[in-house]
């Protein structure tokens, strides 16, 4: 793919602010107030320009869209400096019902990939009444504690490599001191034919500046491990996701040809959806940031899966 332009890097209009439930959440929020609502959510260590190329081509084609800085990402901060940094996939979902709450928005189609993706899953999955269709780049994302204790072939540990490096305190102070370093080495193994510019890199960068970037990226991988506790508050959530719960509503799941991030084949997660099922591989070279790399495509199957 050719690389983005240093003199032109898109960037959203502006951003607004909403408190919801332990956030004060930083989003972008375009299109027309009455349409068709879309929820954009990015990955780790992404943020939301993700999604800037993807958003204007669903604002043309009538929907409102809202892209949020997940917790411990940009200008998304925490309201409280007593709330515990948690970042067990549960929680992540029940930010997304809280900004959906304060905002007023009683159903959405969700979209999203890697961190994001997950987080569409679950509240596909644990609130269906919510969510109108999903677009779920790498397909199935639901875990649990307990299939996360279980080994791997080597060569596929080998993927997960930066997940044990965070689970030691060498590993949280080395992503703390080299956290743009980090995320650069991430975008370049995740996508190895994305010739991204630097400015690319940098626009995004700045979004791991967050004070509680670090604790929130730590607590999620040593989550899934077993390794760091979550909170009791979610403790149903989580044995409510431990099933593998069918996702019903309509889906349509993506995956780039280059993906070098882990993931796995779209036949061993497709029984997973029980609803109006669709699975797109997008080709050209296209790695694991899916909507940055393939905007058209991303924001085509968006507007599709509303009409499986």
């Amino acid at each position: 793919m050719p690389s983005a332009s240093p003199e032109w890097v898109a960037a959203f209009a502006s951003l607004k602010e909403v408190d919801a439930g332990a956030l004060s959440v930083r989003y972008a929020d375009a299109g027309p107030a009455g349409g068709s609502v879309v929820l954009l959510l990015h990955g780790w260590p992404y943020d939301i320009h993700s999604f800037v190329e993807v958003t204007p081509l669903l604002t043309a084609a009538g929907y409102r869209v809202v892209v949020p800085f997940l917790r411990g990402h940009g200008g998304t901060r925490f309201r409280s400096s007593e709330t515990v940094r948690n970042g067990q996939q549960s929680v992540l979902a029940n930010d997304v019902i809280e900004l959906m709450n304060a905002l007023k928005i009683e159903k959405a189609t969700l979209a999203g990939f890697d961190w994001g993706a997950r987080t569409a899953n679950i509240v596909a999955a644990l609130w269906p009444e919510r969510c109108h269709a999903l677009v779920s780049v790498s397909g199935y994302l639901i875990g649990n504690q307990e299939a996360g204790k279980a080994p791997l072939a080597p060569r596929d540990e080998y993927q997960w490599w930066y997940q044990y490096y965070f689970a030691t305190e060498r590993g949280r102070k080395g992503y703390d001191r080299y956290r743009r370093d980090f995320a650069q080495l991430i975008w370049r193994l995740a996508s190895p034919k994305w010739n991204f510019d630097e400015s690319v890199f940098q626009r995004s960068a700045v979004a791991f500046d967050n004070a509680d970037h670090v604790s929130i990226v730590i607590h999620n991988y040593r989550w899934r491990l077993g390794l760091a506790e979550g909170e009791p508050q979610y403790d149903d959530l989580e044995r409510r996701l431990d099933s593998g719960p069918e996702i019903i509503v309509p889906t349509i799941t993506l995956e780039g040809d280059a993906n070098g991030a882990p993931h796995l084949e779209p036949a061993s997660y497709a029984r997973r959806f029980s609803g109006k099922y669709m699975h797109r591989t997008i080709e050209g070279g296209i790695g694991h940031n899916l909507p940055q790399e393939a905007p058209e495509a991303f924001a085509r199957a968006v507007m599709d899966v509303t009409n499986l």
